[in-house]
């Protein structure tokens, strides 16, 4: 029960922060979803510094990793967000803004999770 607690309170502040993003970096004017692709991307990099850690360091327990890794990055990126607005630009024709924003979001998201697990092994 307090594994799904610790869940629960990161997804929940993940949540509210990228929400947050989305309303300050998501442009309505262009429909480029800047907010979106922010959140996914800095939730990769710190997925990667978080895990990077856990194992490096072994002193995250797994408690820890639940409520940051699972709970907060977990509640912060969105998977279904990202397939929204790639269905809005292949309802509305812009295979441009599609190819795009799939390929950087893959590419750049898969680079922040090698880039954090890296950084760990820096410090």
């Amino acid at each position: 029960m307090k594994q799904l607690l610790l869940v629960f309170i990161g997804g929940g502040f993940g949540s509210v922060l990228r929400y947050a993003i989305g309303k300050w970096l998501n442009n309505t004017e262009n429909g480029i979803p800047f907010g979106t692709f922010a959140a996914n991307i800095l939730g990769s990099l710190l997925i990667g510094v978080i895990l990077g850690y856990a194992a490096k360091n072994e002193t995250l327990s797994q408690n820890h990793t639940l409520l940051l890794a699972t709970g907060f990055c977990g509640g912060f990126t969105t998977f279904s967000t990202f397939a929204y607005e790639n269905h809005v630009f292949l309802k509305s024709g812009d295979f441009t803004s599609f190819a795009f924003y799939t390929i950087a979001s893959f590419v750049v998201g898969f680079l922040a999770v090698f880039a954090g697990m890296y950084l760990v092994k820096l410090i």
